[in-house]
């Protein structure tokens, strides 16, 4: 399903506890919102494009950060 395929205006965005305190590295999620369904957008462009991810590729993804095992 592509993301402006859902109505996300009704959605809770909350941003990462690893965005720093700036501005910079902004990313939010609205985590709970769709069953399943994590999106993800650049708080710097809340009107841009979101990426809508399954919960359990996100948990990975994010375990995967957390674990430094991505490389970055």
């Amino acid at each position: 399903m592509a993301s402006n395929d859902i109505d996300l205006s009704a959605a809770v965005w909350r941003k990462s506890s690893y965005s720093n305190g700036d501005g910079g590295d902004c990313v939010e999620t609205a985590d709970g919102f769709l069953p399943g369904l994590v999106p993800v957008r650049d708080s710097k462009s809340p009107e841009g494009p979101v990426l809508v991810l399954r919960a359990a590729a996100w948990s990975r993804f994010v375990t995967a950060v957390k674990g430094g095992s991505l490389g970055l």
